[in-house]
């Protein structure tokens, strides 16, 4: 964690080797830093924890169950699957961790609105629910398309008293949503704090929404320990700007024996172009406040991404996890939209979870992952999944493409 500066010096930079840092407009910069100020200060206060840790336990639901997985394990090839529920946290993902901490903060800084952006709808739930937790304004910015195929978070958004605002500009998805909500901090900076969603954008977001998010790792842990005696072979989860996936991550990076694998969407294949592969095709650039890694043209052009995952859809990643991957502590995946689809039922009709689609590209890895471990450790391997979230949200989504029937009846009035 990056510490307070000296009095009058800008305030440090987290360690993520050639990524990160601080790339904004005049205007945010004295907003960015003191974040970097306030924010280690907050984390060390122990009331700070007492009331974030409280409201995660009494109010969230943590902490979230450990789930063994046994005929799913069967069906990818694992000894062990291990689920780190999530799903079932209030509101339905991990989301919820980091918007009530980073609420908690901007009240501490003596905000008096939040702004937010969304790609699946969760992360504006989220902020959503925390604004209403602690009675302050809030305003989602959402690209048009993902409006239209998250209609049912819109909803849940404007119920819980929150202006959600449709950005049509470019591809009308997930970055442009945060352009959206730049341009509105950048008039309104005095007031307003920007909940960013993951760990990405200008330093300090991407360790704040991490240890944030920790939570999830050190639960995971703890519960693999005390009720299985070991730590698993590897853990996995999905990725597009990447909190869940740092948030589990974080609490094993310094184990050695345990393999840390995110999982990103490939949709439609890397050769028809429309995919969020950024590990797999990005090139180093500087986006939206940070240098990190990002899918653009050989001019240096932004390349849109496309996931059938709303929370998937962005072209470009974290800085931490480009550290990682570049370190070789951490490796990355691709998974289309067909396999995160058919993964999404397999665990459903082995368990009875129905995940997010994102989640389901973690889900999809499995066979391969499992394979590869079993070739490198000579037995089958215990995998632990993050289970980011479930996947009421995406069921209009899966009517569409696989479900001809319910789509049928929808058309005839006798559903929803």
């Amino acid at each position: 964690m990056s510490a307070p500066s000296p009095s009058g010096a800008p305030p440090l930079l987290a360690d993520f080797g050639e990524f990160g840092g601080r790339y904004v407009a005049e205007t945010l910069m004295p907003a960015v830093e003191e974040l970097a100020r306030e924010w280690p200060k907050a984390w060390a206060d122990p009331d700070f924890q007492d009331s974030y840790r409280t409201i995660l336990r009494d109010y969230v639901g943590r902490p979230t169950a450990l789930t063994e997985a046994p005929r799913l394990a069967k069906s990818v090839g694992a000894a062990q699957l291990l689920l780190k529920r999530e799903d079932l946290c209030h509101t339905g993902a991990h989301k919820i961790n980091n918007c009530i901490g980073q609420v908690l903060l901007a009240k501490r800084l003596g905000k008096t609105r939040i702004i937010a952006e969304t790609g699946a709808g969760q992360h504006g739930v989220a902020t959503a629910t925390a604004c209403a937790y602690f009675g302050l304004p809030c305003v989602v910015y959402m690209g048009a398309e993902d409006v239209a195929r998250q209609a049912l978070n819109v909803v849940r958004m404007r119920l819980l008293g929150t202006e959600v605002r449709p950005v049509h500009s470019g591809s009308a998805t997930l970055k442009d949503a945060i352009n959206g909500a730049l341009r509105d901090w950048v008039a309104n900076v005095r007031d307003t704090h920007y909940v960013i969603g993951s760990v990405m954008g200008p330093d300090p977001y991407p360790l704040m929404v991490r240890e944030l998010q920790r939570v999830i790792g050190e639960e995971a842990r703890e519960q693999a320990l005390s009720k299985f005696g070991a730590l698993p072979d590897a853990v996995v989860a999905c990725v597009g700007g990447g909190s869940n996936a740092m948030g589990i991550f974080t609490a094993f990076v310094g184990d050695p024996s345990v393999e840390l694998i995110g999982v990103e969407a490939t949709g439609e294949g890397i050769a028809s172009g429309r995919h969020a592969a950024t590990m797999a095709e990005g090139a180093l650039g500087v986006y939206h406040g940070m240098r990190s890694l990002v899918l653009q043209s050989v001019d240096g052009q932004l390349q849109e991404a496309h996931s059938i995952s709303a929370g998937l859809d962005y072209p470009g990643i974290g800085p931490e996890h480009a550290h990682l991957r570049a370190t070789g502590r951490a490796r990355y995946l691709g998974v289309g939209d067909t396999e995160a689809l058919e993964a999404m039922e397999l665990l459903a009709r082995t368990e009875g979870i129905i995940p997010a689609l994102e989640t389901s590209h973690a889900l999809a890895a499995l066979p391969r992952i499992a394979g590869e471990l079993r070739a490198k450790l000579g037995r089958d391997p215990v995998i632990m999944v993050n289970l980011s979230g479930r996947g009421d949200k995406d069921m209009h989504t899966v009517m569409k493409v696989r479900d001809q029937g319910a789509e049928a009846m929808v058309g005839e009035g006798m559903l929803p």
